[in-house]
């Protein structure tokens, strides 16, 4: 546990890091700039509007009399998918889109639920 976190605050930002500074030097410093304030600028609005699309789901099968469980892992993923979209990068970026669109958002939830099934005890209820 403790090296994954080591990975996650230390490898990780040198690593994007590289990525701006490689960016930069082919486009320019003030054009990665831009780059980086414009996806944080559409991956904010995209992040809004699959959240109200989610918390609209989520009313209606609560409406439904239907426990919501789809919808809560897709809210917990947009709002990871928008704390790596504000964070400067290239790799959150990248991995903060396909969060936020529903089709690899799909993938990304059968992938990790396939990870957590065998990694911990699951119980199916009928």
């Amino acid at each position: 546990m403790l090296f994954k976190l080591f990975l996650i605050f230390t490898v990780i930002p040198v690593v994007e890091l590289a990525l701006l500074i490689k960016i930069g030097t082919v486009i320019g410093t003030l054009n990665t700039v831009l780059l980086v304030i414009i996806t944080a600028l559409v991956g904010a609005f995209l992040v809004k509007l699959e959240g109200l699309n989610v918390v609209v789901r989520f009313q209606r099968a609560l409406h439904q009399g239907i426990f919501p469980a789809r919808e809560i892992f897709d809210g917990a993923m947009i709002l990871v998918a928008g704390a790596l979209l504000v964070t400067p990068g290239v790799l959150t970026d990248i991995a903060g889109f396909l969060m936020v669109f529903p089709p690899t958002r799909r993938l990304l939830q059968k992938l990790i639920r396939r990870y957590a099934e065998k990694r911990f005890i699951t119980i199916r209820l009928p």
